[in-house]
């Protein structure tokens, strides 16, 4: 978006830019998809968010829907199979990679040390909530603020121009498009069914989505495999596989969950029925968040990311995040590499592939869709070894 946008079609001046991404920072959701919205916002309005956003993410929307009824359908193919193993096994390549990234540039003190390490115990063996670890950060980097995160090297703020009545009215029409669903989901089908209850689950998930796609992630799989029974690891891995596969943002993963939980507990509905309206209902409560956010937020952001504390409070969530992702790349590996528990032998065949992907990503800086595309094919070709 910067080299499109800043550097090549000069739409947007680097001040601008940088004051929209720190906001998106501070905010739950997928920062690229809002980012987006901003964008589109800040030349054309409310309009031109609404297309920028929309045109970012429902080619991914309707991809991700092809590619799960593919995988329910026939994921149990062999060939099939063996391409989703070659994707898996690069996805723990691509997660290792966002873990030492970030880890890089947000672990730069020992508070953020701390905090990294403390999220990893507490959602790893102490089952402390998701949004608790981000709170707690979140106030520990607000108390013990470090110098170098106040945004100094942006420009002053401008002028703010946000109204109380616009706030006002964006938030109205916000919350009217998430209650439109119920008008039908509860008189239709009751407040204790699978897509009500989907519904809720994925609308917290979205206000509490700090840290990218990875650290939501790892809260949802936690919470739908191992707590609700929705949906089992297996099926999550293959859902960031896919996710990985296609354009637009990471997150798009949700919408396969809530596909994949909705073919898993059909009810009185075909399973694609079942399916499709459930990935539908996730993929609303994930992404309409974000375009309420900054249609309300948008006036305000060149005063709040001058606000040093607030910028300390994001360093710390940062943080903790390298913690969230590290139980994502912990349960990935239990799930691809050691299949058969910690104690037994690896299975060398994802190791081998996985070791590979992080060369070709890392060292020899080959494209993303290069390494998933080699994957599946070597994955495909080393199922058929015995």
């Amino acid at each position: 978006m910067h080299r499109e946008i800043v550097a090549r079609r000069q739409w947007i001046d680097e001040r601008t830019f940088t004051g929209a991404l720190n906001f998106c920072m501070l905010l739950p959701g997928p920062e690229a998809l809002q980012l987006a919205i901003f964008l589109g916002w800040k030349m054309h309005g409310v309009r031109g968010g609404l297309v920028a956003g929309l045109g970012f993410i429902l080619p991914s929307v309707v991809l991700l829907f092809a590619l799960a009824t593919v995988y329910v359908w026939y994921g149990r193919m062999p060939w099939l199979d063996g391409v989703l193993f070659g994707l898996k096994a690069a996805v723990i390549a691509l997660v290792v990679q966002a873990l030492v990234r970030i880890g890089r540039r947000a672990l730069a003190g020992t508070l953020h040390v701390v905090l990294a390490l403390g999220a990893f115990v507490a959602l790893e063996f102490l089952g402390v909530p998701f949004p608790v670890v981000l709170l707690v950060a979140a106030v520990a980097g607000a108390v013990f603020p470090r110098h170098d995160t106040a945004p100094a090297r942006l420009a002053p703020p401008v002028r703010y121009d946000g109204t109380r009545a616009h706030t006002v009215r964006i938030a109205a029409v916000g919350l009217a498009l998430w209650i439109a669903p119920w008008l039908w989901l509860v008189p239709a089908l009751g407040m204790d069914s699978l897509w009500s209850q989907l519904y809720l689950f994925f609308t917290k998930a979205a206000l509490v989505t700090f840290g990218g796609a990875y650290a939501v992630l790892s809260y949802v799989t936690a919470q739908l495999v191992e707590h609700l029974g929705w949906v089992t690891a297996e099926q999550s891995v293959a859902g960031l596989a896919l996710a990985e596969s296609t354009p637009g943002p990471l997150v798009i993963v949700l919408q396969f969950m809530g596909f994949v939980a909705g073919w898993n507990q059909p009810g009185a509905f075909d399973p694609l029925v079942s399916a499709l309206l459930a990935g539908a209902l996730a993929a609303w409560a994930t992404f309409l968040p974000s375009f309420v956010f900054i249609f309300m937020g948008a006036p305000h952001v060149e005063r709040l990311t001058h606000l040093p504390r607030m910028a300390a409070a994001l360093a710390a969530i940062t943080a903790a995040v390298v913690g969230v992702i590290a139980t994502l790349a912990l349960l990935l590996a239990q799930v691809i590499l050691f299949p058969d528990g910690w104690l037994e032998w690896p299975d060398w065949r994802a190791a081998a592939l996985s070791v590979g992907a992080w060369i070709a990503l890392e060292r020899w800086r080959w494209s993303l869709p290069a390494v998933l595309g080699l994957a599946g094919a070597l994955g495909l070709l080393l199922r058929w070894l015995p």
